[in-house]
């Protein structure tokens, strides 16, 4: 009998498929005496050999879904399986002790791992080593006992993915040609794996709290991430209208696909910029595919997470480099590091906190660490004469943080003049506006800043006081709720008024309920995932400004989130 699983619209599409459950098996065991020590010997040399298999095809895989630097911590797996000192400790451990291949594998990683571990407040490489065998010892375990562990880089037919949640390690594993989608027990719009899901172009639902126990390996099931829900052993003519509806949501990409070189323009003639949000240079083919105007979010923390060790000027200069040269004359929004929160580096240790997503972070940190934020400066400063750069500075609550981090910019630029290195003239520097004390004083602070870029995605959580990775106040990440349209709408009232430019970056600036809202309250930029560009341009379109001015204020007047998305479906969507 047919069932269906709700959960939450994380990317759009519609897939049929069978479920493959990324979920790891059971590998609990006995430690037991044992008589043939050879025997136990030679099941560890057999698992050691098909783990390095596992990985050879994984990191292959990884390199050509990630490129050759991310996928470098394969290679350093496959160091692990190769050290002879942990393949003779386990021999040892064998032949001493007289224990099955399973105990002695454990006991003796489980010693390397408490070692590491004890280093890794001196040393942070030493996490990172720990978490190495960690996997490592996983996967051997899994072939000693039997036990098919799942991963989705080595997935070669059509299947829908169930999970627990997925890492966005997880998800850039995935290959489109036999993924055709994922549905989790976890996760919202705004987690990383959703916003690469979007990017891959590959249906998710997320957040349906318990899919991960109710699906089974090989059940085959609908997954229609454009109304997020999931139907397990679909019925002949669920399946027949999974497929219309998938046909005529492809068929729908085909006609926005032809708006690609056009601009956006509404109805009565009102020009807006839609662009694109991205992470590394690689993500430009996406940007350039999807007909986007700039982009308006490049997130420069991806340089330092995919990197063992601070990036140096020459590495971020070359990457801002490549994304200003291929964007041409379109204007490229960096925003400065922002790592913190859910974003640490192993290299760069930070205070343990209790809350660290309101704690020290992005800008904070580069205030605090001036030799890491110079670097950067003058990396973006060097190729600011291949394009139009704007920059901007995240996490800034106070008038103070911004004019600190000016001054900073102008002495580097200052210094890189005096050496003869050519900067451009005519660099936007700006804030986003992503903590309310920032959006109260709007007004203050647009009289200092070239521009906002609003980032909904901390607003909303900040103004709710809801943490967007906690399932329990998930309800709570509101994008309509008019508290939250109160607050942009005096953003940008506040923007225009001296004459500034206003963006929003975050994922409601896509949202297809917030967009008309937005258009209606005169938003100039809007940047989300490369895919949603195209759909968002047919939209605004179709939309008069006045018309959604006038539908703006009525929403900013009721009383819910779910008034204002009612009011938007009634008004925009009915016909």
């Amino acid at each position: 009998m047919a069932q269906v699983i709700e959960g939450i619209a994380a990317s759009n599409g519609v897939a049929i498929a069978k479920a493959y459950k990324l979920v790891d098996p059971d590998l609990s065991f006995d430690q037991v005496t044992i008589d043939d020590v050879q025997a136990e010997k030679d099941r560890v040399s057999a698992a050691f050999s098909v783990s390095k298999t596992d990985l050879e095809q994984i990191r292959d895989k990884a390199v050509q879904n990630m490129g050759a630097d991310e996928a470098e911590v394969f290679t350093a797996h496959i160091m692990v399986l190769e050290d002879p000192e942990l393949i003779g400790g386990i021999e040892n451990a064998i032949e001493t002790d007289k224990i099955n291949a399973e105990a002695a594998l454990k006991n003796v990683t489980d010693m390397y791992i408490s070692m590491f571990e004890g280093m890794a407040d001196d040393n942070p490489y030493m996490a990172e080593r720990a978490a190495d065998i960690r996997d490592v010892t996983k996967r051997v375990l899994s072939h000693l006992l039997g036990k098919s562990l799942p991963n989705p880089a080595l997935i070669k037919e059509e299947v829908i993915i169930v999970a627990k949640d997925m890492t966005p390690s997880d998800t850039a594993q995935l290959d489109r040609q036999y993924v055709k989608g994922f549905i989790t027990d976890l996760g919202g719009r705004t987690a990383h794996a959703a916003i690469m899901a979007r990017t891959l172009e590959i249906p998710a639902v997320v957040g349906t709290g318990n899919a991960s126990s109710l699906i089974n390996d090989d059940d085959q099931m609908i997954l229609n991430g454009l109304d997020g829900f999931a139907i397990v052993d679909p019925t002949d003519v669920q399946t027949q209208e999974a497929q219309a509806k998938g046909a005529a949501y492809e068929a729908q990409k085909a006609e926005w696909a032809k708006l690609k070189n056009e601009r956006s323009v509404s109805a009565d003639g009102k020009q807006f910029i839609v662009g694109s949000n991205i992470g590394t240079p690689k993500d430009l083919t996406g940007v350039l595919e999807s007909g986007s105007e700039g982009i308006g979010l490049y997130r420069t923390e991806f340089l330092y997470m995919d990197s063992a060790e601070l990036p140096t000027e020459e590495d971020q200069f070359q990457a801002y480099k490549a994304v200003l040269e291929g964007m041409s004359d379109k204007p490229v929004t960096v925003r400065t590091m922002d790592i913190g929160g859910d974003k640490n580096l192993p290299y760069l240790p930070l205070p343990k906190e209790d809350n660290p997503f309101m704690g020290y972070r992005a800008i904070r940190i580069s205030l605090d660490r001036t030799d890491i934020f110079k670097t950067q400066l003058r990396a973006l400063l060097r190729a600011s004469v291949y394009g139009e750069l704007w920059i901007m500075f995240p996490m800034i609550a106070t008038i103070q943080e911004f004019r600190a981090a000016r001054d900073i910019f102008e002495a580097e630029k200052a210094k890189l003049i005096a050496e003869g290195v050519a900067v451009s003239d005519d660099i936007k520097l700006g804030i986003m506006i992503e903590i309310p004390a920032a959006a109260l004083l709007a007004d203050r602070f647009a009289q200092e800043v070239d521009f906002f870029s609003i980032g909904t995605n901390d607003l909303i959580a900040y103004t709710m006081a809801a943490d967007r990775g906690n399932e329990n106040v998930s309800y709570l990440y509101q994008p309509y709720n008019p508290s939250i349209l109160r607050i942009i709408k005096m953003v940008i009232d506040a923007a225009h008024k001296y004459g500034k430019f206003v963006a929003m970056c975050g994922e409601m600036a896509g949202d297809q309920i917030a967009v008309p809202i937005l258009v209606g309250m005169g938003l100039d930029e809007f940047s989300m995932s490369s895919t949603s560009v195209l759909q968002t341009r047919a939209l605004m379109k179709r939309l008069n400004t006045v018309q959604m001015a006038e539908l703006a204020g009525r929403a900013l007047n009721l009383d819910t989130n779910d008034e204002v998305k009612a009011l938007v479906e009634a008004e925009v969507y009915a016909n």
